[in-house]
């Protein structure tokens, strides 16, 4: 890695941020780090660096933002799919984006999760290009000083890590390779493991349209976001609105002797899971997530109605 950014300077720092921001598995940490030793060194400019690294960043950022703007909700969507930490880091992140505003870019890059998410929530927001690249360029470059300021006072260290690094050679390779593995392999399984719990117990959307239809008709609760709720103000009917965060507070307010459906917006179903879990440590044993979520019932075409102004 020091031969590389040796030789190619901080356009090496530049194509790693890009390519991290963008959404590629790259880390960028270790390449700022030996940067910072380069500086040390006498090798690299501070200012090039930190210029290059901030421009790499933003290039990525300005993609998902893009996006964001352009295609909307359906972004985060695809970003619930592809995550390790499903629709779990893309709610925290609205919640967060809700309450702070363009102000969150400013620590997101810091905050797991947070960096994939916040760019495309910009766009969603409509917020000004100008203030998007202020913003996450000070977030970029705060980020980017402190691991290349890392770099460089410990300079000494980093170097000899890297050397002995080199010296072990692929085996090196092989064991961080298969601590990401084992990692991925973990969160996948993790998972799995949730949806899993509750997968016979869900319910299709035409079974809840027949129960809808009936005579004992099921507590319906809707789980989305307050940002899902905005760009979709509308409910399954006779479904009520809790956000997550407030479950705990608001349980008792669930029937116990009737079977309770949730549903969220994420294709992958977790935030119901997870709250169905925790409903049932209430001892709410009688709930089914909705398979899809809104998404099934919207393509079946099944009716909505508009959400009260009093939803919460």
């Amino acid at each position: 890695m020091m031969t590389f950014l040796t030789r190619y300077g901080a356009l090496t720092v530049f194509t790693v941020m890009f390519l991290e921001q963008a959404g590629l598995p790259i880390p960028a940490v270790p390449v700022l780090l030996a940067a910072g030793a380069l500086i040390g060194s006498g090798q690299l400019n501070w200012f090039v660096v930190l210029g290059l690294a901030v421009a790499g960043s933003l290039g990525g950022d300005w993609i998902w933002y893009e996006l964001g703007r352009r295609r909307g909700a359906k972004i985060l969507g695809m970003i619930c799919k592809i995550s390790m930490e499903p629709d779990t880091c893309v709610r925290r992140t609205e919640n967060t984006f809700v309450r702070y505003g363009v102000r969150t870019l400013l620590a997101a890059k810091f905050l797991p999760g947070f960096n994939r998410v916040a760019p495309p929530l910009a766009g969603i927001f409509n917020i000004p290009l100008q203030r998007f690249i202020l913003f996450d360029g000070l977030g970029a470059l705060a980020y980017s000083a402190v691991f290349v300021i890392l770099g460089r006072v410990f300079h000494a260290q980093v170097e000899n890590l890297l050397l002995h690094l080199a010296k072990l050679g692929k085996w090196a390779g092989l064991v961080i390779g298969s601590l990401l593995a084992a990692y991925i392999l973990f969160k996948y399984m993790e998972r799995q493991w949730m949806i899993r719990q509750l997968r016979i117990a869900r319910i299709t959307p035409e079974e809840l349209r027949t129960r809808i239809d009936g005579k004992e008709k099921p507590v319906i609760i809707d789980l989305r976001s307050e940002l899902d709720l905005t760009a979709l103000p509308y409910l399954i009917p006779g479904a009520i609105h809790m956000l997550p965060e407030k479950i705990d507070a608001r349980h008792q307010e669930i029937p116990r002797d009737r079977d309770v459906v949730v549903y969220c917006s994420c294709p992958n179903e977790v935030t119901s899971a997870r709250v169905a879990m925790k409903l049932r440590r209430r001892g709410i044993t009688r709930i089914r997530p909705l398979l899809g979520g809104i998404n099934s019932w919207r393509y079946l075409e099944y009716t909505l109605e508009p959400v009260s102004p009093s939803a919460d």
